[in-house]
């Protein structure tokens, strides 16, 4: 999952970020409303958390602007602004979250789950392929049950995968939702984590669940497929 932290504040907006990087998130920071307008129009995300009070362009402004060019775009606003009115506002403009500040980081995290479940896993917190199980909640993956150690980059690239069941997604792809804005595309990264995924994979599964075809990437097949 790829998300956007648009915060003035550089020290909360690193804040933010690192935390959710903890939690297996991809994200990348913007502290600008306007650069922030621009990065929306070349990058996929899957969540922005917006703050109001923003240089450049005002976040308010920047709502309206999202609803009318990415409509299914989950927003979070983030805001000192606690008035009634301002949530409101907020609200009444297509945000689908509003938290003030000050906050706790926990509910920060419980707020971005639930709005990413929300656009991904409507119906229930656990996406299951085969053996393989992962739950939205605890941001974990496990084999029958069992615990599946993965690095940030492993998780969120089986993630994508298992969220995407039955689609090929290409390097590109997976480089879009997984990596931030300034890394390398002509790098060996994608084939390199996805060498260590299959090595654990196998020896947890017995077998390797992720097919690779030329010019449509990568997929994730069950068992009977193998």
């Amino acid at each position: 999952m790829r998300i956007l932290v648009v915060e003035d504040e550089r020290l909360l907006c690193d804040g933010i970020a690192e935390d959710l990087e903890l939690e297996k998130y991809t994200v990348d920071r913007c502290y600008d409303g306007a650069d922030a307008h621009e990065r929306l129009f070349v990058e996929p995300y899957d969540l922005v958390i917006l703050d109001l009070n923003l240089p450049g362009m005002d976040g308010l402004e920047l709502l309206r602007r999202i609803r009318s060019e990415q409509p299914k775009l989950r927003v979070l606003i983030l805001s000192a602004r606690a008035q009634l009115s301002d949530k409101v506002a907020g609200l009444d403009l297509g945000a689908d979250d509003y938290l003030t500040k000050p906050f706790a980081l926990e509910e920060l995290e419980a707020r971005v789950r639930t709005l990413l479940r929300r656009e991904f896993v409507p119906r229930a917190p656990l996406v299951q392929a085969g053996p393989l199980a992962l739950d939205t909640v605890a941001r974990e993956i496990s084999v029958r049950g069992e615990p599946l150690p993965l690095t940030p980059r492993e998780f969120a690239i089986l993630e994508q995968l298992m969220l995407c069941q039955g689609r090929w997604l290409s390097q590109e792809a997976l480089m879009e939702h997984i990596w931030e804005a300034d890394a390398n595309p002509f790098s060996n990264a994608v084939r390199m984590h996805i060498s260590s995924l299959r090595k654990k994979l196998r020896e947890r599964l017995g077998y390797d669940p992720i097919q690779t075809k030329i010019g449509q990437g990568y997929r994730l097949a069950g068992e009977e497929h193998v």
